[in-house]
């Protein structure tokens, strides 16, 4: 082989690029190449230093020859290229065919040779190869042998393998379950622990567990089926969890709502149990004593609450407690209302991130609670009860309310509570308004009072301004000082209508010390006269000192707790008193003097009585003085107008008595019979008269305990009224006639009042001072019956005529009836002298008496 030449040609096949083998025909190839290969070039020779393949890729890009043509390569000479049809076309056919037959045969003899030269080591090839099958079929049949026994022999092993196999499959499997089962177990446990809390109803720790199952057990295991429905189920957890949480919520609040007047009721006894605390304290000495602190007040409450539905205060948060004693501490408001719905419902809906929402729901339904109780009951003036459960359940509501403020982070704030409370005040200030003008009762009207300033009391405790509260019960007040004046005028009536108006007897001791206890009376000389005696007042002047005393007490009561200094208390309770003095006082006893049936003995004695009560209005002063510590000389302090009340009442009935006088001696002139047309003269007075003149006797010796002035003043009113009432009795128009007998008469009629005016029925009159009330009818009837007309005509308008009082005009009607008679009776007058020079002077005068009167007009 190391002979061969270089230029042994191979045939390539172009389509597949596979070599032919030197004994294949060369006509089953498309394509002959020969490559003429410079034998420098080492890369593109065998091992052998054999020509490779002339179809290597460089020899095919130096040289390619179109598709459907052949190239013949020569090794001297340059490549030349034909082409298939221009040999079938041209003259070239023939001697183509000759070169290429001549090029196989020379083919033919190379791989002839090439053979020859290989065939003897082709031969001991063979020969080895036939030994070498020997050996190999004898190592095939030991391999085999010893493979049979190995099978054999390893057959139990393999078994065991197998079986070992199995088995560490089995654990390997069973650690992966484990592990799995690890990782699954605190997932299973988690969610069961959720469904307890779930059914137990611990939502919020139901919501903590599924929130740590959620983020931290579920991760590590969410590639299992089961886990997937959990995932699939928290979302649902979730709403349920908020769904029964908030309706628990509901369940609180309802509850809340029904039993806010209890909550309300234990805060305002453990308020009113502080505020008598304080009072003993301020009694005592001061020593280490402090007003409890608010949080006290949440903690020291005592209660009456009663169960009435047990499963209801359960599940809504109202405890049942028991009724404890006054002195015992009591459950605060945190031990009486279970808050837990509330807390749990926000922190519930604060992992969920729906706080906004609960909290706007909360506060809009405590405010529909709010409106609820702050609308009073319609009948709420008729009992104290009313006010008290209304204003319970108020004070209830913002207790509750306070609480949460102070236990909870911004579920309701200082703002939202400041709002509520100013709506509570303004409607609940428009309620007490309307309905305390109702009440006609002082009573009533003065527990409400109290019981206003207990609920102040115990909601300013709990930080809440309530000073309008007190500004609106000086509204009250004044409220309660008019049904105090109303009942109280009720009192002094019925005091004015039982007293007898008789001086007060007292036949021992005891009873006149009884009565100075009860009225600040003083006389020496009534102190030095044996028993039995009287006092000079009846008895309506103790009683109605002793209940004007009693209504500054009522009034008093109603400052109390008012935190109102001692000069606005002073000033309260004398302002009441003058009213009850000027105007209810004063109105029933000028009821009492106006009365048709009172006589002159009861004017007389109420004019004694109301003289001593003006004298004890000092002692009022003073009353006032010492319960409130406000002296009088204080700036601004308001006097009591009693001394003028009561001047008031003895001016009413001494006119009164004046009056009375008057209507008396006007029923007794209503008796007078006078023949005005008799002849006879008489020699007495009239036995009307000499009745009227016994009255006035017996009824001025009744005036002794009256002051001096009011007797002689009756005195004189009687004896003028009597002597206008005798003119107008002698000029009234239907007397038209009259004789001189009967002024005769009437002349000694007036001589008899003239005697009694002279016989000084009243002490303290001047001589003939009483007299003058007669005087117009004295110098009128000597005028007539002494017909001195020369005089009182020639002295008629002079300081010194004896006729002074006389007035033309009534002289000249009396003269007319004169007149009028001489000439009805005389029908014969005329036929006399004397007659005739009697009617002539009449009428002279008469004309006389005219010109007077018309000389005075002009």
């Amino acid at each position: 082989m190391q002979g061969r030449p270089p230029t042994t040609p191979r045939l390539v096949n172009k389509h597949t690029g596979t070599h032919r083998a030197s004994w294949v025909p060369a006509a089953f190839w498309l394509t002959l190449e020969f490559g003429a290969i410079p034998s420098g070039n080492a890369s593109h020779r065998d091992s052998g230093n054999r020509p490779s393949c002339v179809s290597c890729p460089q020899a095919a890009l130096n040289a390619p020859a179109p598709e459907g043509s052949f190239r013949l390569l020569q090794w001297s000479g340059p490549e030349t290229t034909v082409s298939p049809r221009s040999v079938y076309d041209g003259e070239e056919h023939g001697r183509f065919m000759e070169k290429l037959e001549t090029r196989i045969r020379n083919h033919d003899r190379e791989i002839e040779k090439m053979c020859n030269f290989h065939y003897q080591g082709f031969v001991d090839s063979i020969t080895e190869l036939l030994k070498v099958r020997g050996e190999a079929q004898k190592l095939k049949n030991q391999v085999t042998d010893t493979n049979r026994k190995l099978q054999h022999e390893g057959k139990e092993l393999v078994i065991a393998m197998e079986e070992l196999k199995q088995c560490r499959l089995q654990q390997r499997n069973i650690s992966a379950t484990v592990d799995k089962l690890m990782l699954c177990l605190p997932v299973l446990e988690m969610y069961s622990k959720l469904r307890d809390q779930m059914k137990t109803k611990r939502h919020y720790p139901a919501l903590k567990t599924l929130e740590h199952l959620e983020h931290t057990y579920l991760p590590q295991v969410s590639h299992y089926r089961f886990c997937k429905v959990m995932v699939d189920n928290i979302p649902k957890l979730r709403e349920e969890i908020k769904d029964v949480s908030m309706s628990d919520l509901k369940d609180f609040l309802e509850s809340i709502r029904k039993h806010s007047d209890k909550i309300g009721e234990t805060a305002m006894k453990q308020a009113q149990q502080q505020r008598n605390l304080d009072n003993i304290v301020l009694q005592q000495p001061r020593i280490g004593s402090k007003r409890k602190s608010k949080k006290d007040a949440y903690t020291i409450f005592d209660t009456e609450i009663e169960s009435t539905s047990p499963k209801s205060e359960q599940d809504s948060g109202i405890l049942d407690v028991e009724d404890e004693e006054d002195d015992e501490e009591v459950p605060g408001a945190q031990d009486l209302v279970d808050f837990s719905p509330v807390y749990r419902c926000l922190h519930i809906y604060s992992v969920l991130g729906a706080r906004e929402t609960f909290e706007n729901y909360y506060r809009k339904q405590r405010r529909k609670q709010a409106r609820l109780v702050l609308q009073p009951p319609s009948n709420m003036h008729e009992t104290l009860d009313g006010y008290r459960k209304y204003f319970n359940q108020i004070v209830g509501f913002f207790v509750v309310e306070d609480h949460i403020l102070h236990t909870t982070q911004g579920l309701v704030n200082r703002a939202y509570i400041d709002e509520l409370w100013e709506m509570a005040l303004s409607k609940t200030i428009a309620a007490l308004r309307t309905h305390s003008s109702y009440c006609s009762d002082p009573n009533l009207v003065l527990d409400l009072k109290n019981l206003i300033v207990l609920f102040a009391d115990t909601l300013q405790v709990y930080g809440f301004p309530v000073n309008q509260l007190f500004d609106m019960l000086l509204e009250i007040r004044d409220q309660y000082s008019e049904t105090l004046l109303k009942k109280w005028a009720g009192i002094f009536r019925n005091i004015l209508d039982s007293d007898n108006y008789s001086p007060i007897p007292v036949t021992s001791e005891e009873m006149y010390t009884k009565v100075i206890g009860q009225f600040p009376f003083q006389d020496t000389e009534l102190e030095k006269q044996p028993f039995p005696k009287k006092f000079p007042f009846s008895e309506f002047v103790p009683k109605v000192y002793n209940q004007i005393k009693e209504f500054i007490y009522a009034c008093l009561k109603f400052s109390e707790d008012l935190h109102l200094s001692s000069t606005e208390v002073d000033d309260m309770i004398r302002k009441s008193t003058n009213l009850l003095l000027t105007r209810t006082l004063s109105n029933s006893l000028q009821n009492v003097i106006k009365r048709k049936n009172i006589g002159l003995t009861e004017l007389v004695q109420i004019i004694i009585n109301t003289t001593h009560l003006e004298k004890s209005c000092k002692y009022l002063e003073e009353f006032i003085t010492n319960i409130t510590n406000v002296l009088p000389e204080t700036v601004h302090t308001t006097k009591l107008y009693g001394t003028t009340t009561f001047k008031d009442a003895r001016h009413a009935a001494e006119e009164e008595i004046y009056t009375n006088l008057n209507q008396k001696i006007d029923q007794f002139l209503q008796l007078a019979d006078y023949d005005w047309m008799t002849g006879d003269l008489g020699n007495k007075a009239s036995d009307y008269l000499v009745d009227l003149i016994a009255f006035l006797r017996s009824t001025f010796a009744v005036f002794t305990h009256l002051p001096g002035k009011v007797a002689q003043t009756a005195c004189m009113s009687a004896c003028k009224h009597l002597a206008t009432s005798l003119m107008q009795l002698l000029l009234e128009a239907e007397v038209r006639q009259l004789t001189l007998g009967a002024l005769q008469q009437f002349n000694l009629d007036v001589r008899e009042c003239e005697q009694f005016a002279r016989s000084g029925p009243v002490p303290g009159f001047q001589e003939d001072t009483l007299q003058l009330a007669f005087i117009d009818l004295r110098q009128l009837l000597d005028l007539f019956i002494q017909w001195d007309w020369s005089t009182y005509l020639a002295d008629y308008g002079q300081p010194s005529c004896k006729y002074l009082r006389v007035n033309p005009v009534t002289a000249l009607t009396l003269l007319e009836k004169m007149k009028d008679t001489s000439r009805k009776n005389n029908m014969f007058a005329q036929f006399r002298k004397n007659e005739r020079d009697k009617q002539k002077l009449i009428d002279t005068v008469a004309k006389q008496l005219r010109g007077l009167i018309s000389s005075h007009h002009s």
